[in-house]
Parts: structure tokens; C-alpha cells; sequence
């Protein structure tokens, strides 16, 4: 009787370590999470350095641009009246804040302001300047400073002559570029037009402030050596 225990009791102690054993190899087989090739971390930084890929290119061809603009040469503008004579110039100047634009201008009427604006079209043909179109407006909004959704990239303040005809004008536009290939820039394939009118712009009126005719025009291109 001792000894049928005796065996039973090793029957059982051997079949449970082989139970123990068996769940050891289960536990030990089972996946590593943290070796997981395709786990959705990595594929996150993948997207991240993707992203900052195209982040950098988008940052070097915006410096390029910059550069390109701070390297050109200032421009002087001839401006001409209906006659075809040269009634002044007006220097551009690309800087930090926009382009920097000063007027000096005769033979103007007397004690009187002007609306002063760029113009689409690089081309001046007198007597009228209609050939210069209309106001710069690659954003295409509104015209005029008072207006809820204006003004146009190239509309300018008023200019204001003296007794003798004469004006001497500085200011900066900030929404126009001398860059190359930018909806903004003004030296595009078919250049833009400084031109001063017989009224001064109220801001407001559209499309271009109710100005009047076109005293004088002269033409925004690169210049040649």
C-alpha cells in the first residue's frame, strides 16, 4: 500500500513539472512588441523626416528668392508726360520692408495732388497711357485704402505738388518684390508701369479711385547696362 502511494506520488510530481515546463516554453515564445519592424512609431518618424525634408527645400528656394530680390540693382524709372518729354524719375529700391520708392517729378499742375499708382503692363505709349492697364493686382482685391477688402498690391499714396508744379515723394510699398517668378514681382514678362493721374485717388472708388486721366507713365524693368 506504501508503495503504490510512494508511485503515484512521483506520477504526479512529473507530470506537473512537465506542465511547468510546457508554460515556460509558451511565455518564452512569445513576440518581443519593443522589436516590432513595423510598429507605428517608426513609421512616424519616417513621416516626420519626410516632412521636414520638404520643409527645407521650401526654406531654400524662399532664401534663394530673397537673395535674388536684395541683389538687384536699384531702378530709375523715366517718367514721361503726353508729349513723350520727361517731366522726372522715380528710383526702386528693394529693402527689408518692401520696395522703397522715391519720386522727384516738375511740370506738373500747381498746388494740386495726384493719384500715384503702378500699373499692370510695362508700356507707355502717349498721349493717353492706356496701354500700361490697369492697377497691379496679382492678390486680385479690391481698390483703395479705405476699402474693407483692398487695396491693390499697387496702389500708392496721393503725391502733392508745390506752387511750382514740382513734387519730391519717398515711401515704401510692402506688398511687391523685385523676385523673379513671384505673383507679386514687378519686373514679370510683361513689366509694370509707374503712372501719375490728373485727380487725386479718393481710396475708395472702384476700380481705380476715380483718379482721372494719366499725366505721366514711365516704365518698371531691369535695367541694362
Amino acid at each position: 500500500m506504501i508503495k503504490q502511494r510512494s508511485i503515484l506520488i512521483i506520477v504526479l510530481f512529473f507530470v506537473s513539472f512537465g506542465l511547468y515546463a510546457c508554460g515556460q516554453e509558451d511565455i518564452t515564445d512569445e513576440p518581443d512588441t519593443d522589436e516590432n519592424p513595423d510598429s507605428p512609431e517608426l513609421e512616424e518618424d519616417e513621416d516626420t523626416d519626410g516632412t521636414e525634408e520638404e520643409t527645407s527645400e521650401g526654406t531654400e528656394n524662399e532664401s534663394t528668392e530673397q537673395e535674388e530680390a536684395a541683389n538687384q540693382d536699384p531702378i530709375t524709372v523715366s517718367l514721361m508726360n503726353g508729349e513723350e518729354n520727361e517731366i522726372g524719375t522715380a528710383n526702386l529700391e528693394e529693402t527689408d520692408e518692401g520696395i522703397k520708392i522715391q519720386l522727384e517729378a516738375s511740370g506738373l499742375p500747381e498746388d494740386s495732388e495726384h493719384g500715384f499708382h503702378i500699373h499692370e503692363t510695362g508700356k507707355c505709349e502717349a498721349p493717353d497711357f492706356e496701354s500700361a492697364g490697369g492697377h497691379f493686382n496679382p492678390d486680385d482685391s479690391d481698390h483703395g485704402f479705405d476699402s474693407e477688402d483692398g487695396p491693390h498690391a499697387g496702389d500708392l499714396p496721393n503725391i502733392t505738388t508745390n506752387e511750382n508744379g514740382q513734387v519730391s515723394e519717398e515711401f515704401t510699398v510692402e506688398d511687391v518684390t523685385f523676385a523673379s517668378g513671384q505673383e507679386n514681382s514687378l519686373l514679370d514678362e510683361d513689366a509694370t508701369a509707374l503712372v501719375i493721374h490728373e485727380e487725386a485717388d479718393d481710396y475708395e472708388s472702384q476700380p481705380s479711385g476715380d483718379a482721372g486721366d494719366r499725366l505721366a507713365c514711365g516704365v518698371i524693368e531691369e535695367q541694362t547696362e
